[in-house]
């Protein structure tokens, strides 16, 4: 396996693709669909001797354009068959009835969020500039939960990891017991839930119990779709799961200090002024949070505004640290 970095201005930055050659040439993620992008994956593969007509096979984590964005035009160069899970294959195809029913879902969440027009008009503008966020179109082959690809040496064997996107799925190699994240698992950020992907039905949790099954499974490496590998994953997930502990309990000290507020004055309470993709992950974190909450009993909601009971007040009031037990 090789690990090609590749730039990336417009998301988390510093995206991964994996080459494997052996009985077949595969990719696992193509990096964000821009002219220097293109060229250091060109880059990259040359040093291995692979050009794009060359790749036999690519595997993509999930539909989101700086993963999948250069899959439909590297498969038009080499035919090679394009695998993705079945819940993003329709966004990656570039369907236009997914994507409008994406976009759809997105105008109804933000009002949900209440995110005020000007800033919907900022997000629409940055999302329409500079990179083509619709994946263009590739053929795509699904895959579903414990699939396996055997690509010689090694096997690819599908880890379904929701949450970040609905049809998030990562790589297992059970040769090495190493696994691809994409995603699911990165060494720096903690990758964004509820706003990445409003299609994702009880966001929080389902990230949640993928974290769970990441860190049970005992990796001993972590390749992610974004920097340097993780050494200790099972380590890094839990670290996550407590990330997100201590934000419950800033979500709740929020909504203590602010009263009932939407999704949008809590989002501005934990993360401030936002801009560029932020405008959607900020106010998208926060709901899938009061979402959680809420439903565990711990949030009432009412007209789109959330609030705490009494009970949960006295609660957060004698309560000792700064993690909420999720």
């Amino acid at each position: 396996m090789h690990r090609i970095t590749l730039g990336n201005t417009y998301f988390e930055g510093e995206n991964d693709a994996y080459l494997f050659t052996g009985a077949e040439t595969a990719l696992v993620d193509t990096g964000i669909a821009t002219a220097d992008t293109r060229e250091q994956l060109a880059d990259g593969l040359a040093e291995h001797g692979v050009e794009f007509a060359d790749i036999d096979a690519i595997f993509l984590t999930h539909y989101h354009a700086d993963h999948a964005g250069l899959a439909a035009e590297i498969q038009d160069e080499s035919g090679a068959t394009v695998h993705a899970h079945a819940e993003d294959a329709a966004l990656i195809a570039g369907d236009d009835d997914a994507w409008d029913d994406l976009e759809t879902r997105q105008r109804a969440a933000f009002e949900a969020w209440g995110m005020p027009e000007d800033e919907q008009e900022v997000l629409e503008t940055y999302m329409q500039a500079g990179v083509d966020h619709h994946t263009a179109g590739a053929e795509v082959e699904t895959f579903a939960d414990g699939d396996r690809f055997d690509l010689g040496e090694v096997t690819l064997e599908v880890v379904y990891t929701p949450g970040h996107t609905a049809g998030l799925s990562s790589f297992a190699l059970p040769e090495r017991n190493d696994v691809l994240t994409g995603d699911a698992l990165l060494p720096v950020y903690t990758p964004n839930v509820g706003g990445a992907d409003v299609r994702v039905g009880r966001p929080l949790q389902r990230y949640l119990d993928t974290l769970t099954r990441v860190a049970d499974a005992e990796f001993d490496r972590a390749w992610p779709g974004h920097r340097d590998p993780i050494d200790d994953p099972t380590a890094r997930a839990e670290e996550i799961i407590h990330h997100h502990e201590e934000r419950a309990h800033r979500v709740l000290q929020a909504l203590d200090d602010l009263g009932p507020a939407d999704a949008w004055a809590v989002s501005a309470d934990l993360f401030g002024e936002l801009d560029g993709i932020h405008i959607l992950h900020g106010p998208g974190e926060a709901s899938a949070h009061l979402d959680h909450l809420t439903r565990e009993g711990d949030v009432e909601r009412d007209d789109g505004r959330y609030s705490l009971p009494d009970e949960t007040r006295d609660r957060l009031q004698a309560h000792d640290g700064e993690s909420w037990p999720l």
